[in-house]
């Protein structure tokens, strides 16, 4: 099938996105890898037809193609056949699938709820990132929220609670005070917290407000950690 476009996807190492030189606005919390596929499916879908997408992203220093579909879903690029038809390819040949192209995977698994599929697809990503790039580098904090986010979606609201905690004290040591990424963590790792039962929810309380008066002024979060104190007065059934 023949692509109706050919785009350039550039993502530095800071996360910054251009496709085709053009600036592209990453939310906060997003990853730039979302937006590329949000972008280009709507071209895809536009024209029936798949897009070609030539990456390269220096956070992970690799280069690599994918075709957008017009369904929102990626894949490699499809190469024409030869006359001899095509030759297999050694297990020890084939090219392992891209950081980009396994995260999408795991975020597709994830919004199937497919935590089955999507948390050790994670995982490894994350253990990966933290080998190559340290555990406070941007991508490497990027896949811990989405690795957190998928133990909230699953239940596991004890690892999302400290996940979260121990993020918003990363952001707020890369990013400094204020900023979205941090409030957000913050905020996540309170939402939680209040799904633990008591018995679950007492042991980390303590860090939990340790780290709300850590990231912002006592003021800003006394609603928040009044809510907890209120919720640890209460009898554990």
């Amino acid at each position: 099938m023949n692509t109706s476009t050919r785009y350039q996807v550039h993502i530095s190492r800071s996360g910054q996105l251009r496709i085709d030189g053009e600036p592209q606005a990453v939310p906060d919390g997003v990853d730039p890898s979302q937006v590329v596929i949000k972008v280009l499916h709507i071209e895809a879908a536009g024209s029936g037809l798949p897009v070609l997408v030539q990456v390269q992203d220096d956070r992970t220093n690799s280069r690599f193609d994918m075709q957008v579909m017009p369904d929102g879903t990626t894949q490699a690029p499809v190469t024409p056949a030869v006359a001899a038809g095509p030759q297999p390819v050694a297990a020890e040949q084939q090219q392992p699938s891209s950081l980009f192209d396994r995260l999408a995977a795991a975020q597709a698994a994830g919004r199937a709820h497919d935590f089955d599929t999507a948390i050790p697809a994670a995982d490894a990503i994350l253990q990966q990132l933290t080998a190559e790039q340290g555990d406070t580098a941007a991508a490497t904090l990027e896949a811990a929220q989405f690795r957190a986010d998928l133990a909230y979606l699953s239940g596991e609201y004890a690892f999302a609670t400290a996940s979260w905690t121990w993020l918003a004290l990363a952001w707020f040591d890369r990013l400094g005070p204020g900023k979205r990424r941090t409030q957000v963590a913050a905020q996540n790792a309170a939402q939680a917290w209040m799904q633990l039962p008591l018995h679950e929810a007492g042991p980390l309380a303590s860090d939990l407000v340790n780290m709300l008066l850590e990231v912002a002024a006592p003021e800003r979060t006394a609603t928040m950690r009044a809510q907890i104190a209120e919720r640890l007065r209460q009898p554990s059934n």
